[in-house]
């Protein structure tokens, strides 16, 4: 037995996910290549290997107990300079998120902890590389936006070599409904509002 570093978070579907993914390799972030692009419920915690059964049984109520909700992305923040970190914008689909993350992490599960910081959705464009470059990614990529129907979730591993491979998916248990935007219902979208 040993131990493992699991994450876990929503994918941000193709052609998204790989032109981001594109964008931070070309903005010179190292780890880029081997980060699938993504909105993080979980952040990297290393686990007992022997504990990946109940985490899996965890993450499956979670889902279960989940609804599809639309996640719309634009535009660029910073967490600097308290962390050096540009991200896209999660401007629609936060409050979704936050409910997921604070289910996975919840107390009485195998994955209870703490945050370093308060969760704010985002997606990483570029993460621990100069300034310059990180001015570059956030002045590139502040009219970026993207939408998509999030339908569930994925347990994700670190390889030896750095590199996030998915173990599992997780699919939301309500039947494919997206929760309408703020403001209307949406053209051509069941009105389903989300468990929780």
């Amino acid at each position: 037995m040993g131990t493992v570093t699991i994450g876990v978070s929503i994918a941000v579907p193709e052609p998204h996910g790989s032109l981001l993914q594109e964008r931070r390799a070309g903005f010179g972030d190292p780890a880029a290549s081997g980060i699938p692009t993504h909105v993080t419920l979980l952040p990297p915690t290393e686990v007992d290997d022997s504990q990946l059964p109940a985490i899996e049984a965890h993450l499956a109520e979670v889902a279960a107990a989940g609804r599809s909700f639309l996640m719309r992305l634009s535009g660029t923040g910073t967490f600097r300079p308290l962390s050096p970190v540009v991200y896209v914008r999660v401007v629609e689909g936060a409050e979704a998120c936050s409910w997921l993350q604070k289910q996975v992490r919840d107390a009485s599960g195998p994955v209870a902890r703490e945050l370093q910081f308060p969760y704010h959705p985002h997606v990483t464009v570029a993460h621990g590389i100069d300034d310059e470059a990180m001015d570059r990614a956030f002045e590139e990529l502040a009219e970026y936006r993207a939408e998509w129907p999030c339908t569930g979730f994925a347990l994700y591993e670190q390889g030896a070599d750095g590199v996030w491979r998915k173990l599992r998916e997780f699919a939301f248990g309500g039947g494919g409904t997206v929760v309408p935007p703020q403001g209307g219902a949406p053209e051509q979208r069941d009105t389903t509002l989300p468990a929780h």
